[in-house]
């Protein structure tokens, strides 16, 4: 199975990319996502994550074709 990883803003430069192609072979929460695709990296704190442009939790199930991105926090102003 293959899904896409994107990282934006500061996670882009904590990473060293922006975006990458993982490949498994079951499903994967999106907590194990970051730790297959960044073992040696730490999760940093207030990580957003959202599957398919959707908002999600942590412990929610990614399959085959799905489109992962991490980013910072959002702030307005």
């Amino acid at each position: 199975m293959s899904i896409k990883v994107y990282y934006f803003a500061s996670l882009k430069e904590h990473v060293g990319h922006s975006e990458h192609e993982l490949e498994f072979i079951q499903s994967l929460t999106v907590k194990e996502v970051w730790f297959e695709a960044n073992a040696d990296l730490a999760l940093p704190k207030n990580t957003l994550a959202a599957v398919n442009m959707e908002y999600v939790d942590w412990n929610s199930l990614v399959i085959d074709g799905d489109v992962v991105a991490f980013f910072p926090p959002v702030t307005g102003g």
